[in-house]
């Protein structure tokens, strides 16, 4: 036990060792080098418009940048000291880019006392901006149940630091709920009851899983749930491609609607379960042109009660 314990610290070391995975894009109070930069409102003073962006990664949203004008730096820059909203929808809206995240949807993850791009910075306040997403880089750090600054082991990890019972995120408490409600039990049920928390994908009551499942021991909440838009109540994702990052590209599952109406979940669980015996609807098709799961219909929660703390979820 000792020695398992002695491992698990080293290993905790060892990932507060790891650096970050870019250097920061935010203008501090040394931007000119002498500082002499911070908060002047004009980046024309110093920048020509036509000649930044012209070196990789930044390069790849150059034409963005020269459709948008100077209106769009603070967007990745922070707003030097100015006090300025940053403007990240100027550039993550339907027609720039809309597929980073999909924001399609009448349903979005929200606070009550931050609108549009306010409540983008609420989560992504350091992002580097390369397009490939890292909870290391791309997510704001809030402290832990301990009240320390550590790292983001996944996604999830993010997310519980708020939806959990004891240790909220000041400014972000999630208020007058029940304590068996999901908002926040998650953090207990991810941890200790459900197989969609810390157990190995497959090694309990249900083994179908598709060929082509990655997952070892996590499935992050955003892998089911959508933070930017869905037509799905509680935040489910209504197409496969706004979720299910670990499943294997060759299983073309990239673009498969998930409706999940009437308690109907077969639609989602089809993504990743598939039964290993066939029974007599295991053939039947979800709605979403996939089968494999024992009950095509209906509502699996009858049996599957995740999101509760209160039964195991298989």
């Amino acid at each position: 036990m000792r020695l398992s314990k002695f491992l698990y610290l080293i290993c905790g070391l060892m990932l507060l060792w790891q650096p970050a995975s870019a250097q920061s894009l935010l203008l501090d109070r040394k931007h000119g080098d002498d500082g002499s930069a911070w908060k002047l409102k004009e980046c024309a003073a110093c920048h020509v418009l036509q000649r930044i962006h012209q070196r990789p990664p930044a390069k790849n949203i150059r034409s963005i940048v020269q459709d948008k004008g100077y209106d769009s730096c603070m967007g990745c820059h922070g707003d030097n000291g100015t006090g300025r909203e940053r403007p990240c929808e100027i550039c993550h809206n339907s027609s720039d880019l809309p597929a980073t995240p999909h924001r399609d949807g009448r349903f979005q993850h929200e606070f009550p006392d931050l609108t549009g791009d306010s409540a983008c910075v609420a989560c992504h306040d350091d992002s580097d901006m390369d397009g490939d997403f890292q909870v290391r880089q791309d997510l704001t750090l809030f402290p832990d149940a301990q009240k320390l600054m550590s790292p983001y082991f996944s996604g999830a990890d993010f997310c519980l630091r708020c939806h959990n019972r004891d240790h909220q995120i000041p400014g972000f408490e999630i208020r007058n709920r029940d304590w068996r409600d999901p908002l926040i039990a998650m953090e207990d049920n991810y941890n200790h009851i459900d197989f969609h928390g810390h157990r190995r994908g497959g090694d309990g009551t249900y083994t179908g899983l598709r060929d082509g499942y990655k997952y070892s021991s996590r499935v992050d909440c955003t892998d089911c749930h959508a933070m930017h838009g869905t037509e799905n109540t509680g935040l489910i994702i209504d197409n496969s491609a706004k979720g299910v990052s670990q499943l294997d590209p060759a299983l073309g599952l990239d673009n498969v609607p998930v409706w999940t109406g009437n308690g109907e979940y077969a639609q989602l669980c089809v993504l990743c379960h598939q039964m290993e015996r066939n029974s007599w609807d295991s053939a039947l098709d979800t709605g979403n042109g996939l089968s494999g799961v024992h009950q095509a219909w209906g509502d699996c929660r009858d049996c599957h009660s995740h999101g509760l703390a209160g039964q195991a979820g298989l």
